[in-house]
């Protein structure tokens, strides 16, 4: 078998490549970068709940039959059967999403995949690739090995999920102050494994993974709750309606839960990318880099506006919570926890709608932090109440108004969630990756007559 020289092959590239320019391709309205955060936003969707009912599909198996509650259990397979039917959707458009950063982004796609690529692809994959294989056995096993099985799908898709947020921060940072550009030339030695994961451990990284794996465990959970309201209404047999009934008060439970956690790492967030920001880098405004942006500080506040939208639904969801846990108490035969329920969220709703106010910053600059500070622990109160008074609750009637806030708060959940990283992904711009003006957010010339002409 004969093999064609390789300089042949480049001398017939270059010969057919001659006068053959690519332009870099623009869409009307949304932008490259618009249609590409898109696509990444509907995987998104798919893949914070496929991580949140990994999580929680095997623990409840194991606490349902710990405890003999057959609505756990019921619960934990209905989570199992929404994953494994579309697992593929999510996957669709993240092959999507790769297509297009690789098509509109060369450079900075083949940089990065260079510089993490013990990480991603290999590592990264790697657990992905276990993670599937243990969510099949879960989902086909007997119940002892499935639910080690599932346990451990739980651990490598944070592991996944953990490798992801590196990169991310690390494109949002640029990886903290001092650090060295990415520089397309190939200075740095990109397998470099240690290079790689100090990237990833960029100052960034440890509160935005656990920021995204508590919201992984708290929006899902509140998809569950709106689900349930839905299916209740449309159930015509009593242990139907039971059931979802009692699905949609275990949505809140853990939506709340895992809700008073966020506001908390947000502001870790927030700290961390205003300390580790590269203080040199050329063309930024401001001091703080992409927190600058974040908050509105530079000359573009597109971003901070966000910021604010953000924060007034955040205080949507804490009112939403108190509202159905207080209405969610009347399932008690006395009516018990509501009274302080109600207290506590009346303290809640005030103090989240002060943080959002105009004068939020009376009578003196930290008011606004005091107030979130007490919406998180009145909710903590009011949830509190709510867990003292569930054993006793009855299931199966669901008034028009409590299935109404739980279809509310599932919307509203996902949108916050979404907006989340809209707002993050945007506070970096006009870079891709933070502070190195040769990847810009805007879609580059896949070949250019320099780059193919010896």
């Amino acid at each position: 078998m004969k093999f064609v020289e390789p300089s042949l092959l480049l001398y017939l590239f270059q010969e057919g490549a001659k006068g053959f320019e690519l332009p870099s391709i623009n869409f009307p309205y949304l932008g490259t970068r618009g249609l590409t955060g898109i696509v990444m936003l509907i995987h998104m969707f798919f893949a914070q709940l496929f991580i949140g009912f990994v999580i929680g599909s095997p623990i409840l198996q194991s606490l349902g039959a710990r405890r003999g509650n057959v609505h756990m259990q019921r619960l934990s397979r209905s989570l199992d059967r929404f994953n494994v039917l579309t697992f593929s959707i999510g996957a669709t458009f993240a092959g999507m999403f790769l297509v297009l950063i690789v098509g509109f982004y060369p450079r900075v796609t083949s940089a990065l995949f260079t510089h993490f690529f013990w990480f991603f692809p290999m590592l990264a994959m790697g657990a992905m690739t276990i993670t599937l294989y243990l969510l099949y056995v879960y989902h086909y096993r007997t119940q002892r090995r499935s639910i080690l099985a599932g346990l451990g799908a739980a651990f490598f898709i944070l592991v996944w999920q953990a490798i992801l947020t590196g990169v991310d921060t690390f494109m949002v940072t640029g990886g903290g102050a001092g650090e060295r550009a990415i520089q397309s030339g190939g200075e740095l030695n990109f397998s470099s494994l240690g290079s790689s994961l100090g990237s990833i451990l960029n100052p960034m990284f440890v509160p935005l993974d656990l920021h995204r794996t508590f919201g992984n465990l708290s929006w899902p959970a509140y998809a569950v709750a709106a689900w349930a309201a839905f299916m209740h209404a449309r159930s015509k047999r009593t242990e139907d309606r039971v059931f979802f009934d009692w699905a949609g008060s275990m949505g809140v439970l853990w939506g709340t839960a895992f809700l008073l956690l966020q506001p908390l790492g947000g502001f870790a967030i927030a700290y961390t990318m205003k300390a580790a920001y590269q203080p040199n880098a050329p063309g930024v405004q401001g001091t703080g880099g992409p927190y600058d942006r974040l908050v509105g500080s530079g000359p573009d506040s597109f971003t901070s506006n966000l910021l604010y939208i953000n924060l007034a639904m955040v205080v949507g969801l804490f009112v939403l919570s108190n509202v159905a846990l207080y209405l969610g108490a009347g399932r008690h035969p006395d009516g018990k926890g509501r009274v302080p329920i109600r207290f506590f969220g009346l303290v809640a709703a005030v103090a989240g709608l002060y943080s959002i106010s105009p004068v939020a910053d009376w009578p003196f600059l930290y008011m606004r932090y005091l107030a979130i500070l007490a919406m998180v622990l009145a909710t903590l109160g009011a949830l509190v109440a709510y867990v003292r008074a569930r054993r006793l609750f009855g299931y199966g009637n669901q008034g028009r108004g409590y299935r109404t806030v739980l279809l509310l708060l599932g919307v509203l959940a996902t949108v916050v969630t979404l907006n989340m990283g809209w707002m993050k992904s945007n506070s970096r711009v006009p870079y891709t990756i933070y502070g190195q003006p040769q990847y810009q957010v805007e879609s580059e010339k896949p070949i250019t007559q320099e780059q193919i002409s010896p």
